[in-house]
């Protein structure tokens, strides 16, 4: 479906801006809070194509959602300690929940 592929590109989208402001965290953090950002990224776009070719889409919601919630908890913890700015940390959860609100919208098709 189409919308599932604009969730790609938009998740696709902001991992490409999120990337290089993890780049930028203390040189000891890039490795811990960074790797685990990192990783929650590639593993979010890796279950949205799942969902995307699965014909039984419901066992996607769960572990999509959970994400997003770890992604919002990884990137206040960012903020918290002072390894992005209050100002980044304000774009990102723009980003991140224009994200959410597509992927809601999506969902409730499958509920």
């Amino acid at each position: 479906m189409i919308e599932d592929l604009v969730l790609f590109q938009k998740a696709y989208a902001y991992f490409v801006w999120l990337f290089p402001l993890i780049g930028k965290f203390p040189k000891n953090q890039r490795f811990v809070l960074g790797q685990h950002i990192e990783s929650e990224c590639l593993s979010l776009l890796q279950t949205i194509v799942k969902f995307q070719i699965s014909k039984t889409k419901r066992e996607f919601i769960t572990p999509i959602q959970l994400h997003f919630d770890m992604l919002h908890i990884y990137m206040r913890l960012a903020k918290d300690l002072h390894f992005i700015s209050v100002k980044q940390y304000s774009v990102n959860v723009e980003k991140l929940n224009e994200l959410i609100r597509m992927w809601n919208g999506l969902v409730h098709r499958f509920q």
